[in-house]
């Protein structure tokens, strides 16, 4: 009995043994992991990341003191509500932020970019989870463990029950995680611009198909008011013809300058109907009639629209924040990136109760099991695979270096060319109207020389033609001066400030479960 004793002693001293040798080891095969994984640092410099280099100017033309003047304050800091003047359009908006269906799927965009966010800041935390188990073991007979339970008597099938918890933890000891996070958030903001991006484009576009629509509108009063014109000048010649003062020649050409322009009539209304659908269409709605104003395209032009400075641009423009916000998220990509090369730290637990007899599953601490475990693990042979991610992230940033310097640009041209075209389109109006006035007084001098039989019908003819294509080009010109200022506004980065243009904040508090 001594003896069994002495050997049961000795036994227990050998795993004492054992185990500390094997602490030895783990610690060595660390140290030698920390050692190799710090020989495994980045030395790619082929493509260093850098921040974006452009500089913006002062004003926008300081060439030109008139456009220069504009740089006082900024029309793209208004909500469209207050600059757009006329109710039905303001009425047209609020449907279309509501009802726009890629609205409505850019929204669901930034429900899915907030989930990711949570989901990247739940990595930072223990991974915890809870299970039950239960099961039968049999071990073969001409094992180890089994010619041992032979000569012990021990039962071959043995049942094992137990339920507990278990515990996942990678320490973030080198910020991956905290900047995968961040990166997940730069993104999230990033979609909330681009939605405000494409509010502002929505806005503009339902704009300028509302004044374009009251410019055909206007296109049509006058073209049926010249055939009316045009029907009584035919009758008059008419009645000539039957004088002999003019030939059956005269007549047709009256007639034919009718049917052309009940013809272009009719091209009018269904370009009518398609730019009411094309609204329909943005405001997320079936085809109807669409309601306007008759009023705000006679309106009275704005004579200088404020433009700014042009660095209000990088907090106007949605599109320009996007971009920041994008650069921002890469460059914590090549953090994470660059986090690969170093070792990693996991901490694993386990706590809870395990027996082979339900009756004695929670007797304590006979039962009670645990297990607490640490790894440190750095990459070795993988390091191709690492090096190529990293040059991805760094080629990414140097993209979005880039975009940012375009979409910066892009902005700065577009305000330019906008303040020029408003400029330009203000003085061509007032020498299209000047022209309108005089081809007016022509018709009617036209029409008393032809009676005095002191000009011929041809004369009359073109000058009632050249009138009408004059007060057509006059209203096509008023159209583009609305519509440059619709264009100036959505440079300016104007159209998504108002209630109905939903904040990060927001998105986030309806999202979040």
């Amino acid at each position: 009995m001594s003896e069994l004793k002495v050997s049961e002693l000795k036994v227990s001293e050998l795993k004492v043994v054992m185990f500390r040798r094997l602490q030895v080891a783990a610690f060595v095969v660390a140290a030698v992991v920390v050692g190799v994984g710090s020989g495994c640092l980045p030395t790619l410099a082929e493509n260093p990341p850098r921040d974006a280099r452009l500089a913006l100017p002062d004003r926008f033309s300081p060439d030109d003191e008139t456009l220069a003047a504009a740089a006082q304050a900024s029309v793209g800091t208004k909500d469209w509500r207050g600059y757009f003047a006329s109710p039905p359009l303001r009425a047209l908006v609020d449907d279309a932020l509501n009802n726009n269906q890629e609205l409505n799927i850019q929204l669901q965009e930034l429900v899915i970019g907030r989930a990711e966010v949570d989901a990247r800041f739940g990595e930072i935390f223990p991974q915890v989870s809870a299970g039950v188990d239960a099961g039968i073991e049999k071990v073969g007979g001409n094992t180890s463990q089994g010619a041992a339970d032979l000569l012990t008597g021990t039962p071959e099938h043995l049942p094992n029950f137990g339920f507990g918890l278990h515990a996942s933890w990678e320490v973030d000891i080198w910020g991956k995680l905290r900047d995968a996070t961040s990166a997940a958030k730069a993104r999230y903001r990033a979609s909330v611009e681009g939605r405000h991006f494409m509010v502002t484009q929505l806005v503009a576009e339902i704009a300028r198909s509302y004044y374009e629509l009251a410019a055909l509108d206007n296109q049509v009063n006058v073209v049926e008011r010249n055939i009316e014109i045009q029907k009584s000048a035919l009758d008059i010649v008419r009645i000539q013809k039957d004088a002999a003062r003019v030939t059956q020649l005269a007549v047709q050409r009256f007639e034919a300058e009718v049917l052309k322009n009940r013809a272009r009539l009719f091209d009018l209304q269904q370009q009518q109907v398609v730019l009411e659908n094309r609204i329909n269409f943005l405001v997320g709605r079936t085809p109807r009639h669409v309601d306007r104003d008759p009023a705000v395209f006679t309106a009275p032009l704005p004579m200088l629209l404020e433009a700014g400075v042009p660095s209000e641009l990088l907090k106007n423009r949605p599109d320009v924040r996007q971009a920041e916000l994008r650069l921002e998220a890469t460059k914590l990509d090549v953090n994470v990136a660059r986090a690969n090369f170093y070792p990693a730290l996991s901490i694993d637990a386990d706590l809870g109760y395990n027996a082979f007899n339900l009756l004695h599953l929670i007797s304590t601490p006979e039962s009670l099991a645990y297990n607490l475990a640490g790894n440190l693990a750095a990459p070795i042979l993988n390091r191709p695979a690492i090096e190529a991610q990293y040059r991805t992230a760094n080629a990414l940033q140097m993209q979005a270096v880039f975009g940012y310097e375009k979409t910066v640009l892009q902005a700065y041209t577009d305000v330019v060319n906008q303040l020029v075209t408003f400029k330009n389109l203000r003085q061509s109006y007032d020498l299209v109207a000047e022209q309108v006035s005089t081809l007016q007084s022509s018709i009617e001098i036209s029409n008393v020389l032809f009676q005095s039989a002191r000009a011929d019908y041809m004369e009359v003819l073109l000058t009632r033609r050249d009138a009408l294509d004059a007060e057509l080009e006059l209203i096509e010109t008023r159209q583009r001066l609305w519509q440059s200022t619709v264009d100036l506004y959505q440079a300016l980065g104007g159209g998504w400030q108002g209630p109905a243009a939903p904040s990060a904040a927001a998105i986030i508090t309806t999202s979040a479960p």
